[in-house]
């Protein structure tokens, strides 16, 4: 069942409790999506990216969500643009029947992305479709940070009360210390707790937590005993997202770790016999891993057994 994000975000906001937000490149990973959503019984928020629309085309990736959306119809779900960079992006998803759309001016100075936010709220809202913005700048804590580099960097609480209030976004990822891809810190990882429970206290909202993947020990041994390098990359320690979601994070983006967990299965396969050839073969073991990843995910989260 579509439905838009804020149907969705609304009862984890109330319930207490993280929804996983999940990319897709292809139908092998939106079918383990909505596979590992039937078995967890979760909703979910299946999310593409620009390049990723560029990749599969815009008519073919709302095409199979709609499609799956039809099959498992008890299943309520949102289709998000991630990171749209422009009011013309998020339109032209809008108008291909995505149910939730981010625009990512979180580059911009605080008026102008704030401007550009209205903007874009105000179109999709006119047309039912839910909203997500970003504050402060997505990076890793290093240890050494000073105070006044990290208040550059991550969310200042009493901005996201403001914009909050004046663009009337329907959530918000607040920058408190993670970073997208695989090489997330430096040091031991730290997120800003104090900071995302203020921001939650201030705009009674549900929160976004951006570049969220854990890259379980089990995923990264499977993929460095297949020949991959993942040159020392920490993920979000699972202590992290629980402490996270106890802060006031809903919504939970998760990517590289699909990655990861499909590409070392197709290369298990590559490496034990040189002479295979069929997609199927290489594709079929990659989904069952996704698949085994987002239910694990979706029970740590706490969307399991909530629709």
């Amino acid at each position: 069942m579509l439905v838009t994000g804020n149907e969705i975000l609304q009862k984890a906001h109330k319930e207490y409790y993280g929804v996983g937000a999940f990319n897709f490149v292809n139908y092998e990973m939106l079918s383990a999506i909505f596979e590992a959503a039937n078995e967890a019984n979760s909703p979910i928020i299946v999310q593409a990216s620009e390049g990723a629309i560029k990749y599969m085309g815009i008519d073919m990736a709302v095409g199979m969500v709609k499609i799956l959306s039809q099959k498992y119809a008890h299943i309520p779900v949102a289709l998000h643009l991630d990171h749209g960079t422009t009011f013309e992006s998020c339109k032209a998803a809008v108008d291909a029947g995505f149910t939730s759309v981010m625009i990512d001016a979180s580059h911009h100075p605080f008026e102008e992305n704030l401007e550009e936010t209205s903007k874009v709220v105000e179109m999709a809202h006119s047309r039912g479709v839910s909203v997500e913005a970003e504050l402060g700048r997505l990076m890793g804590i290093e240890d050494n940070i000073s105070v006044s580099e990290k208040d550059a960097v991550l969310v200042n609480p009493k901005e996201a009360e403001q914009f909050v209030r004046e663009s009337k976004v329907d959530y918000l990822a607040p920058a408190i210390g993670t970073s997208h891809g695989a090489f997330k810190f430096k040091g031991e990882p730290k997120l800003d707790f104090e900071r995302l429970q203020e921001v939650k206290k201030l705009t009674n909202i549900p929160l976004v937590l951006h570049g969220a993947s854990a890259i379980p020990e089990y995923v990264k041994d499977s993929f460095l005993s297949t020949g991959g390098d993942l040159k020392g990359s920490k993920g979000v320690p699972f202590e992290f997202l629980k402490e996270s979601i106890k802060g006031g994070i809903n919504k939970v983006n998760t990517d590289t770790d699909l990655r990861i967990a499909f590409i070392a299965e197709v290369r298990k396969v590559a490496n034990a016999d040189n002479t295979q050839f069929d997609l199927r073969k290489f594709f079929a073991p990659g989904k069952e891993a996704i698949k085994k990843l987002i239910i694990e995910r979706m029970n740590l989260l706490g969307s399991s057994n909530k629709i």
